[in-house]
């Protein structure tokens, strides 16, 4: 919308050609977002307190978890909320990749909501029937998956990546649409496995959008995507605005949700969050990179998938408790010392995935 305005303006007034400078459009973006998260914040919580809407625990989870029962939690409105306004004011609007992050991201909000609403509101600790989750996420994501297909079919848009090789990017056809949706409703289900502790999903979240945004600006540039041997996709610069607005309203939501957190995110946030890195990944070309820079949602995700296989067919658990965090826990970790080293792990992954653009 800003875009729009400035390019109205700028004929009379040159210095509204700032505007359509993607960096300066990133910087204001992650200010926009960190301003309205933060601005949000307070009055969401007093809100949530006053419809006594609190976290759910599970009796068998750990005791430590106890003490959580009642804090408010939904707090991922305000970041869908921050995303959703920041994007609308600083993107470039006829642009259909940003249009398709803010289907996955809307669509997977209102699932989450929905689950939210049914564990919170009406007492129902298991929130949306499994299957009806599962049904709503998959029916986002093959909508996107097919238009996606459709629109750049046998271009750079439906290429397959392979980091460390420059040269190998073969033609996906028809299997673009079907990596497209397991990778946005496998990373939607891995974020919301892993929001478990404190501050636990939303700085992973973070740094992995930080690292789209990167990749997001030299996809969409001609002479950095022919340096780092990737494709070049013009429309997917404009997602690196979406990335720094995730960036913005995660540290928002940090504010309160750091320990002892004030606010949970819920489904509402963690379902929405995986589910756009898991798009933007798709949108970029970097399926292959996301699973290096979430290698900490992917651990998660495989703790959960070990423990039940183990169980049932030898009756035995792996781990103390899955998530993978929950062990650590049990084990007799504090808390905000599982938080601090899985945040300095995804950190890592991060600058690794980052450094194999280069390694090629």
């Amino acid at each position: 919308m800003i875009i729009w305005l400035a390019g109205l303006l700028e004929q009379y007034y040159p210095a509204f050609r700032l505007f359509e400078y993607l960096t300066f459009r990133g910087v204001m973006s992650i200010l926009t977002a960190l301003a309205i998260s933060l601005w949000m914040g307070p009055r969401l919580i007093q809100r949530l307190q006053l419809l006594q809407i609190g976290q759910v625990v599970r009796n068998e989870g750990p005791e430590s978890h106890f003490s959580k029962r009642g804090t408010p939690t939904m707090g991922g409105i305000m970041i869908l909320a921050a995303i959703t306004i920041t994007t609308l004011l600083w993107c470039d609007l006829s642009n259909p990749y940003v249009w398709a992050v803010l289907f996955v991201l809307l669509g997977y909000g209102a699932v989450g909501f929905v689950d939210d609403y049914r564990k919170v509101v009406r007492k129902n600790t298991d929130g949306l029937v499994a299957r009806w989750k599962y049904f709503w996420q998959s029916l986002i994501a093959l909508i996107v998956a097919f238009a996606l297909y459709a629109y750049g079919k046998d271009t750079a848009a439906t290429q397959l990546v392979v980091p460390f090789f420059k040269d190998v990017m073969p033609q996906l056809g028809l299997l673009f649409i079907i990596m497209t949706y397991f990778v946005i409703v496998g990373t939607s289900n891995a974020v919301n496995l892993t929001d478990g502790l404190d501050g636990l999903a939303i700085m992973p979240t973070i740094m992995v959008a930080g690292g789209m945004a990167l990749i997001a600006w030299a996809t969409g540039n001609v002479q950095y995507a022919s340096y780092l041997h990737i494709p070049h996709i013009k429309e997917a610069s404009e997602l690196m605005v979406i990335c720094t607005a995730i960036v913005g309203a995660g540290l928002g939501f940090l504010w309160f949700n750091t320990y002892p957190a004030q606010v949970f995110m819920g489904d509402v946030g963690s379902l929405a969050l995986g589910g756009t890195l898991g798009v933007i990944a798709v949108l970029v070309r970097q399926e292959l990179l996301l699973v290096i820079m979430g290698g900490v949602f992917v651990v998660e995700t495989l703790s959960v998938i070990l423990q039940v296989g183990s169980y049932k067919l030898r009756g035995q658990r792996i781990f103390r408790m899955a998530p993978i965090h929950h062990h650590y826990e049990l084990k007799g970790w504090p808390e905000p010392r599982v938080i601090v080293r899985f945040w300095i792990i995804s950190l890592m992954l991060v600058l690794v995935a980052l450094a194999t653009l280069k390694v090629r």
